[in-house]
């Protein structure tokens, strides 16, 4: 009975651990994945000629002309990290996110097996954040507390 006891306060010790080390896991997920696509963002505008030839010539992105597609995900991999690092939209910019790695899979066929593994990582991180949102330490919960410390309590009645 007694080691039955230990495990549950063993076991209650990490859950609170991991709670603790929660908001903390989510701050680097946001900080490596916006690091990831951010840098491929810049690559992409200090070489302008070389991101159309690419997006005209190697990359197939369904639907849209290339140069839209171009300025879309340049756009994206330099806008969308800013915000999720900041957890501005955190949900809104992990799912932006998400779309743009889907669609670099898909529209790039010769992307090889271990360029393949880290899109999946990526692609697992973003979908972390977007399910558990940017967590404690973001502007949206600085938001939402603000919000919610503003929320004026209705006056009771007397009695």
């Amino acid at each position: 009975m007694k080691a039955l006891h230990l495990a549950c306060r063993l076991y209650g010790c990490f859950e609170k651990l991991a709670a603790a080390l929660q908001p903390l896991f989510a701050l680097v997920a946001r900080i490596y994945i916006a690091r990831v696509f951010f840098l491929s963002g810049l690559t992409k505008i200090r070489n302008w000629d070389g991101t159309l030839y690419l997006f005209r010539e190697e990359y197939h992105v369904p639907v849209l002309p290339p140069e839209v597609a171009a300025v879309g995900g340049a756009a994206g991999e330099l806008i969308l990290p800013i915000l999720l690092v900041l957890g501005l939209g955190g949900r809104f910019a992990a799912a932006g996110l998400f779309i743009l790695n889907a669609v670099a899979v898909i529209s790039y066929p010769g992307l090889e097996a271990i360029m393949i593994k880290d899109h999946v990582l990526w692609g697992v991180l973003l979908a972390y954040l977007l399910v558990h949102g940017p967590n404690r330490w973001s502007l949206d919960n600085a938001i939402k507390c603000r919000q919610h410390c503003k929320t004026p309590t209705p006056p009771t009645e007397a009695a």
